[in-house]
Order: C-alpha cells, then sequence, then structure tokens
C-alpha cells in the first residue's frame, strides 16, 4: 500500500474532528452477493481517529477521510484546514483530487465504447489525426492511452519547465508562473508528443502520463459533440449521484475546502499554499474537485456496474504493469489502479496529487470496504544527495491510516489472514 502520489522525485510531475458511524447513503455499497467471499471488515472509530491525529502530530496539517464498511460509514478528520487562520479541517470538505479524475474519464469513455463510438483497439489516428499523424497516430490504440502503454511521455515537465532543474532552487518558479495560465488541450498534448518517447506504443511495462488522458478529453469531444468536462459531468458525475464533485470553472474551488500546501520535497520552506490555481493543465487527467463522501460512492456504484456494464467494468480491470511517477510498477487497467494488500484482498480505486492536495479511495473488490483519505500538503519529504526521498514519519502515519481502513482491527487481520488465499477477492 505504497504512497504512490507523493513519494517519489519523479512525482514532481503531479501527483479537532466530528467522528461517527452513520448508515450508508442511498446507492452507497451492497451486500456481498450470495455465495460470495467475505472478509471480516469490522472497523474500531477510536482506531481510524487515532490513526488521523497520527498523520496530524506527524506534520501533515490536515488530514480528512471516509471509511465504509457495508452499512456502516465513519468520517473523521484532523489538523488544520488553514496554518494562517487555524481553521479546523473537516471531514466533508471539497479536495481537489489530482489523478482520481482519470477513473471518470476512462468510464466515460466505456461509454462510448459501449454505443460503439470508440473501438479500443481502434488507433487514435483514425479518430485524432490531426492532433496524432502519422505511424504514431496509426500504432497507438485508444486502450493503449487508457492503460498508459502508448509510449507518450508526460507533459507536465514541459509546461513547467523549471521542473527540469530539480533540485534548484529555481524549480518552484514555473508553478507560480502558471498559476492562472489557461492552456489548450492541444498546446499540451504537442508537448508531450514533441518530448523523447518513453517506450514503443504497446511495450510493456507501461509508463503513466497524464498526456493520454488529454487525448481522451479529446477524443471524447470529437465523438460526443460536447466538451469532455460537460460530457463527464453529464453521464458520469450526474449518473453516480454526486453533488459536490465537478470540473472547477476558474482558479477557485467553491464550498468549504482546505487550504493546500505545496513543498516540492523541500524546496519549497515553508510550504506554499496553492489552493487558488487553474487546472487547464491537466483537466481530463486530473481536474475535479470532489468529497471523500462522493468518492466512495462513485467507486461502489462503477464497481457494482452502474455507471458503465458489467463487460466494460471487466475491460477496466485487465491491468498491466505500468511504471509510476514515483518509478514503482503498478498493476493498471483501463482508469483503474489494482492494490493487493495480503490478508485483506484485492482493492480497486485509484491516488492522486494537484499542487498541495493528495487524495486516495480504494474499494475492496466484493464492495464491503471502502476507504477514501484526502490531505492538504504533498511532496514533504526532502531528498539526499542523489535525489533519492529521505523517510519522514508522515509516511508511516498515512501507512497506519490504510491498514486500519482497509483491514480493520488487528483482530480482522488476523483472521482474514488465516483464511485461504483462493477465497480472497
Amino acid at each position: 500500500m505504497r504512497l504512490v502520489w507523493c513519494a517519489g522525485v519523479a512525482a514532481l510531475s503531479v501527483c479537532a474532528s466530528t467522528v461517527a458511524a452513520v448508515p450508508v447513503p442511498a446507492g452507497g455499497t451492497r451486500a456481498v452477493p450470495a455465495g460470495s467471499a467475505s472478509l471480516s471488515t469490522a472497523f474500531d472509530p477510536a482506531e481510524l481517529k487515532s490513526a488521523l491525529d497520527g498523520v496530524h502530530r506527524a506534520g501533515m496539517p490536515g488530514v480528512f477521510a471516509e471509511v465504509r464498511d457495508a452499512d456502516r460509514t465513519w468520517r473523521g478528520a484532523s489538523g488544520i484546514a488553514d496554518l494562517g487562520t487555524g481553521r479546523p479541517v473537516t471531514p466533508g470538505m471539497r479536495h481537489r483530487v489530482g489523478s482520481v479524475t482519470k477513473t471518470f474519464t476512462a468510464a466515460a469513455v466505456m461509454q462510448q465504447v459501449e454505443r460503439g463510438r470508440i473501438r479500443l483497439d481502434a488507433p487514435i489516428g483514425d479518430y485524432l489525426p490531426h492532433l496524432v499523424p502519422g505511424e504514431r497516430g496509426r500504432k497507438i490504440t485508444v486502450r493503449m492511452l487508457l492503460n498508459h502503454t502508448s509510449g507518450i511521455p508526460d507533459h507536465i515537465r514541459y509546461a513547467f519547465p523549471s521542473l527540469q532543474k530539480f533540485p534548484s532552487p529555481d524549480t518552484p518558479q514555473s508553478l507560480d508562473d502558471n498559476r492562472f495560465r489557461r492552456f489548450r488541450p492541444a498546446e499540451l498534448i504537442e508537448m508531450g508528443l514533441d518530448a523523447p518517447a518513453a517506450g514503443e506504443p504497446g511495450a510493456l511495462p507501461g509508463v503513466y502520463s497524464n498526456t493520454n488522458y488529454l487525448l481522451l478529453g479529446q477524443l471524447l469531444e470529437r465523438v460526443t459533440g460536447t466538451t469532455a468536462e460537460e460530457y463527464i459531468t453529464r453521464h458520469v458525475i450526474q449518473r453516480a449521484g454526486l453533488r459536490r464533485t465537478g470540473f472547477p470553472a476558474g482558479p477557485r474551488i467553491k464550498g468549504p475546502h482546505p487550504r493546500m500546501y505545496e513543498a516540492l520535497h523541500g524546496l519549497i520552506d515553508p510550504p506554499r499554499d496553492y489552493s487558488l490555481y487553474h487546472m487547464s493543465w491537466v483537466m481530463t487527467g486530473a481536474g475535479l474537485v470532489s468529497t471523500m463522501e462522493d468518492l466512495n460512492r462513485f467507486y461502489g456504484r462503477l464497481l457494482d456496474g452502474r455507471i458503465v456494464s458489467r463487460s466494460s467494468l471487466a475491460q477496466m480491470r485487465q491491468t498491466v504493469p505500468v511504471i509510476a511517477l514515483d518509478g514503482t510498477t503498478i498493476d493498471y487497467g483501463l482508469g483503474l489502479h489494482k492494490v493487493v494488500t495480503p490478508g485483506c484482498g484485492t482493492f480497486w480505486g485509484h491516488d492522486g496529487t494537484a499542487w498541495g492536495a493528495g487524495t486516495r479511495s480504494l474499494t475492496r473488490a466484493d464492495g464491503r470496504r471502502q476507504m477514501s483519505v484526502a490531505v492538504n500538503l504533498t511532496r514533504w519529504n526532502t531528498v539526499d544527495s542523489s535525489g533519492q526521498p529521505r523517510h519522514h514519519p508522515i509516511d508511516d502515519a498515512l501507512e497506519a491510516v490504510y491498514q486500519r481502513a482497509m483491514c480493520g482491527d488487528e483482530k480482522d487481520r488476523a483472521e482474514n489472514a488465516s483464511q485461504d488465499p483462493a477465497l480472497l477477492p
């Protein structure tokens, strides 16, 4: 359960509370179907609250989460939303959820696959010859964009050129310069295509790239006749019944939200507030604002076959090895990340960052257990002389949150670990 969205230097490309157990909102998660394997999933609210407090004590300004266990929901928060005023973070705050957006975009693409307007294994050049011309457009398929095997590199280091100077003191400069810039998708895609290729189309392992999902946004616009953001809002966000999720129209976030602090591996000290930021540089790849409650509802409904068909969901769950932005290799499907936790089962979801904001949302394969966690400080690890991130107490504290949120208490983990592995979802 390694924290992909903050740990690595390569991830420069993007990456006091009320606690209660309440009934799951309508349409949240469903019971395990008859005959399915069932793991013990009880949670202890006191343990979860203590784990969040541990993250704050370790140096995180604010952390908030929602955990669902079949018919129970726990929401909690710890720490500060605004270091200037001391305003506390609360569980229902809206947050930039970064690359969690990719699952929404992938679901929208799969809906168009079901309608016959997109073919997964068709060359992207058939749809967008003006953006991906020539041999590359003939070799790269829609599926390769979805599972990051296109070989197109990430564009972020070219949109923010000072990042290429890491770890120079000038590294943060382009983050500030581009706060209010409105990038056009075509210019960002061109940056990715003009950069040295990350690999051959279809080669394994794939290489994670935000440019892939900008192309998918343009593909949606091409086949639906509307903007990708509008299509995703109408046919994914609204279909899932999400009330506090959406693409921001400008640099501001509407509604209660924490300020979002970026440390850039110690190069910004003290960490700087980037909560006011135009997300045009990665909109259909990482632009959404949401809540932890909405994310759990979304993944619950997606994995229950209510956003895309069961056959589309099966395609989304076909994983390949992909090199993540922190250099680790992950199991990645079509907009879904697979996480296997010994003794706890198989989880599906995504994690993501924007400048200063981190989110992780995972749902167990049987649908009974869900976890969404948000933090308002990113890239907190300083680096050593070789450029590798140093271990930080926040890393251990977040790991403890994930263990308790995904696996229950110590008794549950022991019971689950003793089961026949073939019975794990």
